[in-house]
């Protein structure tokens, strides 16, 4: 049986939606211009800075922080206020606050910085998340986190040849002024965007805010389908982040080949992610999301192992695609499924939730896979990634049988 009897709408279907075109239009120009920023910091720390790996590594770990502990406060008054006037507050100040890298003389600049642009944006996300199901129908999310998970890839591996171009033609600065206006951009564009009003809770004391926080753990812990979302989010988050850490070290150590290598590694591994975007609406019309989420920890799980027990480049290029299909289909269903089914009060507070496990995982990951390499051999650290993904699947499927049968018997 369908799990949805509504048809799932494609990208196109989405996109032709007035309202969410425009957050689509407004997230693509933001998210070009801060991967921009972003090639530039790396490429500015490394050749006129001369900054170590673990200085340059910091950039992502200082801006991590307040995902993951400004993120569920964030949460509690995303659920209080207008969604978009959150999200275009929270884009004028970020685009004040990237001109800072304008004038960044030591790597502890840059880390202010970022430390400042991420507690802006632990508001800007949630707030989209809540604002999505409000723009479009419930069978058309698939298609609109696809749409924009797709975004995302096209622009991650373009952008590094145009900030590239650009920092050496224009200097490192030009890419932090566009960046600049790409959130006055998306600011401007998402103010023109009708999104209903919610009602707003008018007591605004300290008990109150504790109260929300803690309503949406036990929200979380409480539901098994949505606490499960959550754990598997986070747990293939630390797997990848793992994984990814160590791959380069693994092409030069391990395949003893080169930087062409790595490079076609990172973009097999995006080819996978935009075949998983293509292929999960077709999917979802045959599978529930909650499976398509465990068959992506799965396949991740299975493609990591592959890596580590076969090493050749060949083993690595078809790991690596498959790792991108399997992370496609484990985040845009999950996605689609917490804005789903999550109410409408409590969006704010599950998204950013979310937000601070996974930015937790990716940082604890970043911090310890090279030490625990070095201790048990970057082959041991892949094979536990998998077999935590492994686990985490074998686990979904017996956790989520009953939740899932309920739902067809509803639906029937």
């Amino acid at each position: 049986m369908a799990p949805s009897a509504a048809p799932q709408l494609s990208m196109r279907q989405a996109l032709a939606i007035p309202a969410f075109r425009k957050l689509w239009l407004a997230t693509l120009v933001s998210i070009f211009g801060d991967f921009l920023a972003l090639y530039a910091i790396f490429s500015e720390m490394t050749f006129r800075m001369h900054a170590s790996a673990r200085a340059i590594a910091l950039v992502t770990v200082f801006y991590l922080l307040p995902l993951a502990f400004v993120g569920p406060v964030a949460g509690v008054f995303v659920d209080r206020w207008h969604p978009r006037r959150t999200m275009v507050a929270s884009d004028m100040a970020r685009a004040v606050l990237v001109l800072g890298l304008v004038f960044t003389r030591a790597p502890w600049h840059i880390y202010a910085v970022f430390l400042a642009l991420s507690t802006f944006s632990s508001f800007f996300t949630p707030a989209r998340s809540v604002t999505m199901p409000q723009l479009v129908p419930l069978n058309g999310l698939m298609g609109a986190n696809a749409l924009i998970q797709q975004t995302v890839q096209i622009l991650q591996m373009a952008s590094p040849i145009l900030a590239g171009a650009l920092a050496g033609w224009a200097g490192p600065s030009s890419c932090y002024y566009l960046d600049s206006a790409s959130f006055l951009f998306s600011g401007l564009v998402i103010a023109t965007i009708a999104v209903p009003a919610r009602a707003a809770c008018a007591n605004r004391q300290v008990k109150p805010i504790l109260r929300d926080l803690l309503s949406g753990m036990r929200f979380i812990v409480g539901h098994p389908v949505i606490g499960f979302v959550i754990l598997s989010i986070a747990a293939g988050t630390f797997a990848i982040s793992a994984f990814g850490s160590l791959i380069a070290v693994y092409v030069r150590d391990v395949l003893h080949a080169n930087s062409v290598l790595f490079g076609a590694l990172g973009s097999a591994i995006g080819a996978g992610m935009l075949a998983g975007g293509f292929a999960i609406a077709p999917l979802a019309r045959i599978q529930q999301k909650a499976h398509l989420i465990t068959a992506g920890i799965l396949l991740c799980g299975v493609c990591i192992a592959a890596i580590a027990s076969i090493p050749n480049k060949t083993a690595a290029l078809a790991g690596c695609a498959g790792i991108g299909v399997g992370a496609s289909l484990l985040t845009i269903a999950a996605m689609t499924l917490m804005q789903g089914q999550v109410p409408a009060e409590m969006r704010g507070r599950v998204s950013s939730s979310s937000m601070s496990l996974i930015s937790v995982s990716q940082g604890v990951a970043l911090l310890f896979a090279g030490d625990l390499a070095s201790r048990f051999g970057i082959a041991a650290v892949f094979h536990g990634s998998a077999a935590l993904l492994l686990a985490i699947a074998i686990a979904g499927t017996f956790r989520l049988r009953k939740p899932l049968a309920a739902a067809r018997a509803q639906a029937a």
